[in-house]
Formats: structure tokens, C-alpha cells, sequence
């Protein structure tokens, strides 16, 4: 098997309007469902986090959206190259933006992102991954998340976003992205 490797630079971002377009996910699996006091079972979901390399607490995985790729791809692919996951998008959750202390540049002086984020279901977790010495990985309970959770905006896609998708998927909808239900192309 190849070695992966994390793409790294500026010079393929895309930028719009001021904006650096970033692409994300929100990895989550099920884990043994757990029995309630009516004999009833109920599915737990995790979410997967890792931590940040700015600062304390965790982080979803999202990057920069690449002009040889579209937004699916990239937000699959950040989810290797940072949490060392593989899976299927179920559902664009959103448009999120942000402003990033770090990363501000030519192109975005600000360091205004706005960032399209999607819940990926894990299928498989790889043993190397190209962030590993950098990335360590962390399956929390929403709330969990939620309280660990570095950033706002990454709340928000959290609680609005992926526990409202996942509420109504629960109720029976199928929501497998497919082309017709990706986000534009900006």
C-alpha cells in the first residue's frame, strides 16, 4: 500500500469573495446500542474529534478546498489526512463561517473562511495516517463534543447541523449524499 501523504501549501486554495473556502466532516459511528428501561434499544452515536495543533481542546477535521477537487472530495479527504478515517458522506450539514487568527494570507488578508461541512460515517479507521504524529484522535457522545468542542462555529455545525440531520434520519429518511444533494459548487 502507498504511503499517504497530507497535501500541504496554498498555492491550489480556492477563495471566494475575501473568503478561504475550507471543506470538513463530522466523523461519527455507532457504537453498541444500549438497552432502556422499556426494553427498548437505542443506537449511541459517537462523533470523532481530534486536537487541535493551535490550541487546547478538539477540533473537527476541515481544510483548505483545492481547485482540483471538489468540496466532497476535499472534506474526505481532510478526514484522512487529520483523523486517519475513511468512510461515506451521508449529508452536507452546512455553510460555517469563520474568522481564522492564523491564517490569513494575500488572498485573505481577514482570515475570513467560510467552511462547507458534512457528517462522513466511519467505515474504517486507519493504523497510519499522514497527521498522526501530529493528530490524536478522540470518539466522544454528543454532549462530550459538544463541551469539548474548541470553536463556535464547529458547535454550531455540531448541534444544528449533524444532530438535526441525524434526528430526522432516525425518523426513517435516507439522506446518502448523491450528486443532486451536494452544496453548489462556489
Amino acid at each position: 500500500m502507498a504511503e499517504l501523504v497530507a497535501r500541504t501549501g496554498r498555492q491550489l486554495q480556492r477563495y471566494k469573495d475575501g473568503c478561504r473556502l475550507i471543506a470538513g466532516c463530522i466523523p461519527f459511528r455507532y457504537r453498541n446500542c444500549v438497552e432502556n428501561d422499556d426494553a427498548t434499544y437505542e443506537k449511541v452515536v459517537e462523533v470523532l474529534m481530534i486536537n487541535s495543533t493551535s490550541g487546547p481542546n478538539l477540533v473537527f477535521p476541515k481544510g483548505g478546498w483545492e481547485n482540483d477537487e471538489t468540496v466532497e472530495q476535499a472534506a474526505v479527504r481532510e478526514a484522512v489526512e487529520e483523523a486517519g478515517v475513511r468512510g461515506d458522506l451521508m449529508h452536507f450539514l452546512g455553510y460555517y463561517s469563520f474568522k481564522s487568527k492564523t491564517l490569513q494570507d494575500e488572498f485573505c488578508p481577514e482570515g475570513l473562511c467560510r467552511a462547507a461541512m458534512f457528517a462522513l460515517l466511519v467505515k474504517e479507521e486507519l493504523q497510519s495516517w499522514p497527521e498522526q504524529s501530529t493528530r490524536q484522535r478522540s470518539w466522544l457522545t454528543i454532549p462530550e463534543a459538544t463541551e469539548r468542542c474548541r470553536h463556535q462555529w464547529m458547535r454550531m455545525a455540531l448541534e444544528e447541523g449533524f444532530l438535526k440531520w441525524h434526528e430526522d434520519t432516525s425518523k426513517g429518511e435516507n439522506n446518502l449524499i448523491s450528486s443532486n444533494l451536494s452544496p453548489e459548487q462556489d
